[in-house]
């Protein structure tokens, strides 16, 4: 995707082994990239949203993998880079699905041999979520499609959180689509979700959508609910960090309440994802991790004065507790159908394993 006419994806590899991803804390306000050249450097890049969403968080696993053994490729470094790694982000499925396959990938080596391979494998991990990416928007401008159709309208589509290329390594997922209606020519509008408490929707979102041109509004968590009843939205459409084998989704914190919404007033609700967010081992997502994130994410906001200064201030009184829950379940029976990069398919372990027959138990 491209910022100012340039075209950016969120990592790349840069000279010596390194690698380079934007900072995503400094945006909207400022465009900085980061060297990652360490095992550390990329736990802390995780572990401190430089970089966030599932997709992109596996893939800068992947690399910080891969760092860890430029010096030393033993078992034993092996292990213990992915403890490391897998502690940072316990929600997002794709950190552990990425790690498991490197070490597959380098498993039989000669210890002299693997830093080189952990590096191929990374690279192939991000050039495969690109064309899942890429896939999944060409999917889902279907949708957008018929929906258009009547009367070449504008089609209103709401999101939360941040789910676009930003939150990958290229196109995205839940906004793959929009962008691909909005370069075909179909009118489009994004509702866009504030998302407390980090503000990924206004900050992320409206700062991508913006720079593709993509017609958008921000607005805040709670208003959904309103402009569906008023007939405002034809669709929702968020992406994943995990989905279990029987389709329910879990997604940033608010998203169940937006399904909700949805299924009282008929409006359909998709979610976005690659194989990757898929957890075939798990059936229920009450038994999905919740991150638990820092109260002062709660409690203290960030944005720029009208001098220009970048600050965070306190938004709560002193004194009172706050509670900082990452993500939520949506149970897939409020789900409209998931998009994938093979497809679109009913929330359900049959609708997966339609898409993904491979997967089906035998025995």
């Amino acid at each position: 995707m491209k910022i100012s006419g340039v075209p950016y994806r969120t990592l790349w590899p840069g000279e010596s082994g390194l690698v380079r991803v934007i900072d995503q804390r400094r945006l909207p306000f400022e465009l900085v990239t980061l060297d990652l050249k360490t095992l550390e450097d990329a736990a802390h890049a995780i572990k401190t949203m430089v970089v966030r969403g599932a997709p992109l968080i596996g893939a800068t696993a992947a690399y910080g993998l891969a760092l860890a053994l430029r010096t030393d490729a033993s078992d034993r470094r092996i292990e213990e880079a992915s403890k490391i790694l897998r502690a940072t982000r316990p929600t997002a499925v794709n950190l552990a699905w990425a790690l498991e396959r490197v070490r597959r990938a380098i498993a039989r080596l000669d210890p002299g041999q693997r830093f080189e391979a952990a590096l191929r494998e990374a690279g192939d991990i991000c050039e495969a979520d690109v064309e899942q990416c890429r896939s999944i928007g060409a999917h889902g401008l279907e949708i957008i499609r018929r929906l258009a159709k009547p009367s070449a309208r504008r089609v209103n589509i709401l999101t939360h959180c941040n789910a676009g290329w930003l939150a990958c390594v290229d196109w995205g997922t839940a906004l793959a689509p929009i962008y691909m209606a909005h370069d075909a020519g179909i009118p489009v509008h994004v509702w866009v979700d504030e998302t407390r408490p980090r503000n990924q929707g206004a900050s992320l979102t409206a700062y991508e959508l913006g720079a593709h041109g993509v017609p958008h509004t921000v607005i805040v968590d709670n208003l959904g609910g309103l402009l569906m009843q008023r007939g405002e939205v034809d669709m929702v459409i968020v992406g994943s960090d995990r989905t279990t084998a029987c389709g329910d989704v879990c997604n940033k914190v608010g998203t169940y309440l937006k399904a909700l919404a949805a299924r009282d007033n008929d409006v359909p609700f998709y979610a976005a994802l690659p194989v990757s967010t898929i957890d075939w081992s798990l059936d229920n997502g009450r038994d999905i991790e919740i991150e638990e994130r820092s109260a002062s994410e709660v409690t203290e906001v960030s944005g720029r004065t009208a001098a220009g200064e970048v600050a965070s201030v306190r938004v709560v009184p002193d004194g009172s507790a706050a509670l900082n829950l990452a993500f939520d379940v949506t149970p897939a029976r409020l789900v409209s159908g998931i998009i994938t990069e093979r497809g679109v398919c009913e929330a359900s372990r049959e609708g997966l394993l339609r898409l993904y027959p491979e997967r089906r138990r035998t025995g």
